[in-house]
């Protein structure tokens, strides 16, 4: 089986976020950038369906050089090689136009990726890459199974949970518990240092949207106790300040 699994580098969401360029660019300085955790759910799910499979895994990241530490982590952690386009990327239609180009050159059988990114949290990617291959793709999945070219899913929808089953090649946006997290081992990070990482140049795309404004949300209101035993007060609080009821 050829996998490839798409990463995304992100904030820590400990990190502490502004601004700047008029607010319409996010300020990198001193915050610190990992794999997106959805796709390192993905990432994991992708290294044991490798060696069940005795297939291959490619890392995939649409991104600049900084995000290559990241890279490192994930042919660490079990990838056989990585590619990295060297484009900032734009937004979610320029990121999968980079990612079906790849994918079509190399003919894979298995897209993973996380179901969102935590930065933008947009969460159309896969779709938009299995559209631009023309082939399925479901999201957000919990579970993965294959035999031989057909693989059974366990997705969460509206009300409960989805049992399904599809051939290759798909695309599929991931989410725990689908695998656990994985951590690379000192062997790993010493092989991570000799495994391939090919930089490709982005394809031209339109751009389709431009940032016009970034703004934090408002700081949390200070917190009221309301005793147990003052029951109207707090409704009242609620419906004429809180107004949620």
């Amino acid at each position: 089986m050829k996998i490839l699994v798409c990463i995304t580098n992100v904030p820590d969401t400990t990190s502490k976020i502004t601004f700047t360029d008029n607010d319409t660019r996010l300020n990198k300085n001193g915050v610190q950038f990992i794999i997106g955790p959805y796709d390192d759910y993905a990432l994991a799910r992708g290294v044991e369906l490798k060696e069940q499979t005795g297939g291959t895994l490619t890392v995939l990241h649409v991104g600049e050089a900084d995000a290559e530490p990241q890279i490192r982590k994930a042919l660490a952690i079990g990838a056989d090689d990585a590619i990295r386009v060297n484009a900032e990327p734009l937004d979610s239609y320029f990121t999968a136009v980079q990612i079906a180009n790849i994918a079509r050159q190399e003919n894979y059988d298995l897209i993973l990726m996380g179901r969102e990114s935590i930065d933008y949290n947009s969460g159309v990617v896969h779709g938009l890459v299995a559209e631009m291959l023309g082939i399925s793709s479901y999201s957000p999945v919990m579970k993965l199974d294959t035999s031989g070219n057909t693989v059974t899913i366990a997705r969460e929808i509206d009300g409960g949970k989805e049992i399904l089953t599809a051939n290759l090649p798909l695309v599929l946006g991931c989410q725990e518990p689908i695998a656990e997290w994985k951590i690379p081992n000192m062997r790993g990070i010493m092989t991570a240092r000799t495994k391939p990482l090919k930089v490709v140049e982005p394809v031209s795309v339109e751009e389709m949207t431009e940032p016009q404004h970034y703004s934090l949300p408002a700081p949390k209101g200070a917190c009221k106790m309301i005793p147990a035993s003052e029951a109207g007060t707090l409704i009242r609080l609620l419906q004429t300040e809180a107004k949620v009821l």
